[in-house]
């Protein structure tokens, strides 16, 4: 069969896509989707909340989070000629040089020089990468320490206003320690230290993956026919000890529980050569859609998700696109929040789908 990106829009009023975060971390509803019955497509829903995740799992099971963190990556400017500028570093390429989107009245040429505000040193463009820019910068100053100093928090595009301080920390997870994103995993926005605490008390195990999220996270489908999109490609660690962890797990009678769809991505990135969770250390651009096998991962916890996009396509594929759509028509329906800064969905696994 054929899947179109039509078969993955919904409705949804501008008023439910979140501007602010929640005003704890823990203070967003969830929706939880019951496991389908046989030769179901349709399951039961429960509205709840965040705090109560911890009921919905299990001792023995396995919580895996993804500890990337967002740079401050997003910088404005002006070009040497006096055009203004917006820089967004997709990708640093060690300490002085990056990949990034440069968005301007013209492309800028090559040889060119990029003024940031409230740097001493410019960028120089020195040709591109496809889509990306390849800019280099002046100086002594690192990229990193620049960004850290005078750069934005890059916030998603239907997020209608500038970023503040208080995204710094917020658009930001607890436990992010390994810098690279662009983009937050927004699942794991939801938990704080107590929480985290409540959740291993139970007997759950953590552990981390780290998915570097591009820019690209954002991209619409620019084909009707699925089939013909290609995937971004994001930069994905999973460790020996982590797949140790999963063994276990699955020993135990264990689930593995995904926090986010990037950790989606980059464990079943990880089993696709061997059928189970092996050390990856690499770039991914596996696409998930309905049909997909999926070879390790039993439950997620993910945000709402933008119509017709791809992350919609790797929940219908992992919840069932017929249940997931009509979770979605209940969330606006009750008015849940969207998006990054919105509220969460629970989903056990259609089986039965995915071989």
């Amino acid at each position: 069969m054929t899947l179109r990106r039509s078969d993955f829009e919904y409705e949804l009023p501008p008023g439910l896509i979140a501007q602010e975060p929640a005003a704890q971390r823990t203070a967003s509803r969830m929706l939880c989707l019951d496991p389908l019955p046989p030769n179901s497509v349709v399951g039961g829903l429960r509205d709840g909340w965040i705090a109560e995740f911890p009921q919905h799992l299990r001792d023995g099971d396995l919580l895996v989070f993804n500890d990337t963190r967002v740079v401050p990556a997003r910088l404005l400017g002006e070009k040497d000629t006096g055009g203004r500028i917006e820089i967004l570093i997709e990708r640093q390429r060690g300490p002085h040089e990056a990949l990034a989107q440069v968005r301007a009245s013209k492309p800028p040429r090559a040889g060119g020089r990029l003024r940031v505000h409230g740097a001493d040193a410019a960028l120089v463009v020195e040709g591109r990468e496809g889509e990306f820019f390849r800019l280099r910068l002046e100086g002594e100053e690192t990229l990193g320490a620049m960004l850290e100093r005078v750069g934005h928090m890059p916030l998603p595009p239907y997020i209608d206003r500038a970023d503040a301080p208080a995204d710094r920390e917020r658009y930001q997870t607890v436990f992010a320690r390994t810098p690279g994103a662009v983009a937050a995993p927004t699942a794991g926005l939801h938990f704080d230290e107590a929480l985290l605490a409540t959740i291993r008390a139970r007997g759950v195990e953590t552990g981390f993956v780290t998915l570097h999220v591009g820019a690209g996270t954002f991209q619409p489908l620019r084909t009707e026919n699925v089939a013909e999109h290609r995937m971004h490609r994001e930069r994905v660690s999973v460790g020996a000890g982590l797949c140790g962890q999963i063994r276990r797990t699955r020993a135990r009678g264990g689930r593995i529980v995904a926090v986010g769809t990037t950790v989606v991505r980059s464990l079943e990135s990880a089993a696709l050569a061997a059928g189970e969770c092996q050390p990856f250390d690499g770039e991914t651009e596996l696409f998930i859609t309905p049909g997909f096998r999926f070879r390790v991962v039993d439950a997620l916890l993910t945000n709402f998700h933008l119509p017709g996009s791809t992350l919609l396509m790797l929940v219908c594929a992992f919840g069932g696109r017929e249940a997931v759509l009509a979770a979605y028509a209940h969330a606006v329906r009750e008015r849940y929040r969207f998006f990054s800064y919105g509220d969460a969905m629970f989903i056990p696994r259609r089986h039965d789908l995915s071989g």
